[in-house]
């Protein structure tokens, strides 16, 4: 992944190759740092975690559809980590994506609500790959909000010789 902060405009761009032979590209205000999960924001504690995940690990979902079957997967993956399932889960499209999310309730964890909910925004790629974005740090849901809604905005795929350089 490269990502490349302009100073003249206060902008970060991000490019990622996909193994199918695509790519993906968007933009962030402010300057951004690359991690070993995805992005981290310069001047606050905004992580976007950044995965790929092949049709083929989703093969053996039966959800009809690439965003779905990754959503379940999630959801699996997720309630096995846990040891107990979600008390609350959404799947909502948005546009091409999709926003997977689940809330466990447990008076065991540390937050003050005894709850934690993941995110996850999922936009098939093509018939064989889905990105995950995953959003956490931000401070309200109203900024959570309009981040995700900047990054399926400004999200472009394409062909790889468009993010080469």
């Amino acid at each position: 992944m490269q990502v490349r902060f302009d100073p003249m405009i206060r902008q970060t761009s991000v490019k990622g190759a996909v193994p199918s032979g695509l790519c993906f590209s968007f933009s962030l205000p402010e300057e951004w740092h690359s991690t070993a999960q995805g992005l981290k924001a310069a001047h606050s504690d905004v992580e976007i975690g950044i995965g790929l995940r092949s049709a083929g690990e989703l093969r053996d979902m039966p959800q009809p559809d690439l965003a779905s079957r990754d959503a379940a997967f999630l959801q699996k993956d997720y309630e096995a980590l846990l040891g107990r399932p979600a008390q609350s889960v959404s799947l909502s499209s948005h546009g091409k994506a999709a926003r997977w999310s689940a809330t466990w309730i447990d008076a065991n964890l540390p937050s003050a609500s005894q709850s934690m909910t993941v995110e996850t925004l999922i936009v098939p790629l093509s018939g064989e790959w889905v990105l995950e974005l995953s959003l956490s740090g931000v401070e309200s849901q109203v900024a959570h909000d309009a981040l995700a809604q900047r990054l399926l905005t400004r999200l472009q795929v394409q062909g790889r010789a468009a993010c080469q350089g």
